[in-house]
């Protein structure tokens, strides 16, 4: 009986202990089209990633930090693109999430291949689930 006992406790407590994060594919998904929209240049589909009111800010190699809103921001991108002399596409190589079904924040580290260089870095998002879907509120960036 004594056994039976332990069982079911430990039964019991396996079931109750708290799901995965039912966001976690969710947040991955919408964190790979962020970076497939961007390489893809479908600006119009990167922009629609982030709410209406984020900053993105980009931290250099000596702390100092520039920071935008989001249509100074996409502006820049999008002529980074247009002058590129060859494609350049950004993959995600390893992303960290944790959060809830309302706010949720990713670390996610990146490959960006511009012809025959590659540059590495980190984007720090948090995001906010909004009626439409998961949103980008902000955004720290840096290159290694």
């Amino acid at each position: 009986m004594r056994h039976f006992f332990t069982l079911f406790t430990c039964l019991l407590l396996v079931t109750c202990s708290p799901a995965a994060h039912s966001s976690q594919s969710e947040l991955e998904t919408f964190l790979q089209r962020y970076f497939s929209t961007w390489s893809a240049q479908d600006m119009t589909g990167y922009a629609d990633c982030f709410h209406t009111t984020a900053r993105i800010s980009f931290v250099g190699h000596d702390g100092q930090c520039s920071s935008q809103g989001l249509t100074d921001f996409i502006h820049g991108q999008t002529l980074g693109h247009q002058r590129s002399p060859t494609p350049m596409k950004e993959v995600p190589t390893d992303m960290k999430i944790s959060g809830d079904d309302r706010v949720a924040q990713a670390a996610v580290r990146w490959k960006l291949t511009k012809g025959s260089e590659t540059v590495t870095g980190t984007d720090y998002f948090t995001l906010v689930k909004t009626a439409s879907g998961w949103k980008i509120a902000s955004l720290v960036f840096y290159n290694d």
